[in-house]
């Protein structure tokens, strides 16, 4: 079966899940938090490269304080919990969007996972955090303009390879799947770029209750699909 390289999951429905159960937002992001360490295993198992996962947004600053800061706190939970598995996984652990306007410690935690997992040969499991991708082209295109009033970069050479070098997934494979879960069908901002070809999935299923039955089902109707990009 045709198996793709990465695949960038919209993990949507924490809330909801939480919801249904009378219980607080935070659980459902817990909740989450544990679907995200099977489906990465499954993943890894499946030959998949690479696995991008929209974690928290540019636009989700906009949320409660109180949702924000317990988000943030988990998130570091999570980095220091995991860090061991990861490495003896053989999982290179990887972040994308604008870090540097994260906490100082969150951004010492990244880092050091990074580091740490940075030899590993296997899947890479990137999160993206504070990112967006209208603003990850803004960034790009402003690092460009930079290089060039640097002479840095010929402008009369310019090419999408180049372009595509001063994205946050510099060194990741061509994005050729996109799931989306809850059943929303919109991108949200999400690796705009990368989803030019990209096939996209859909499915009902919230987050917290997206199984490896569910990534097989996605992954079989990538499968049967015919990529023609454009041709």
């Amino acid at each position: 079966m045709k198996i793709p390289r990465h695949i960038g999951i919209i993990m949507d429905g924490n809330g909801r899940w939480a919801k249904k159960r009378n219980l607080p937002k935070i659980f459902g992001h817990k909740a989450g938090g544990e679907t995200v360490d099977r489906i990465l295993q499954a993943a890894a198992k499946r030959g998949i490269q690479a696995l991008t996962l929209y974690t928290f947004s540019t636009e989700n600053w906009k949320r409660p304080k109180e949702e924000v800061d317990a988000l943030m706190q988990f998130f570091g939970e999570k980095l220091r919990s995991e860090k061991e598995r990861m490495k003896e996984n053989n999982v290179r652990f990887n972040v994308i969007g604008r870090i540097h306007e994260l906490s100082e410690k969150l951004q010492n935690e990244i880092k050091s996972v990074m580091d740490y997992t940075g030899d590993n040969t296997g899947i890479t499991l990137s999160l993206a955090i504070n990112y967006g991708g209208r603003q990850e082209i803004f960034d790009a295109a402003k690092e460009l303009s930079r290089g060039v009033s640097q002479g840095k970069i010929n402008i009369d050479e310019l090419n999408e390879s180049i372009f595509e070098d001063l994205l946050y997934t510099k060194g990741l494979p061509e994005l050729d799947l996109i799931i989306r879960t809850s059943g929303e069908m919109r991108l949200s901002n999400f690796l705009l770029w990368q989803s030019a070809y990209a096939e996209i999935y859909v499915t009902d299923t919230l987050w917290p209750d997206f199984c490896e039955n569910d990534l097989d089902k996605a992954l079989a109707e990538f499968a049967g699909r015919n990529r023609r990009y454009g041709g």
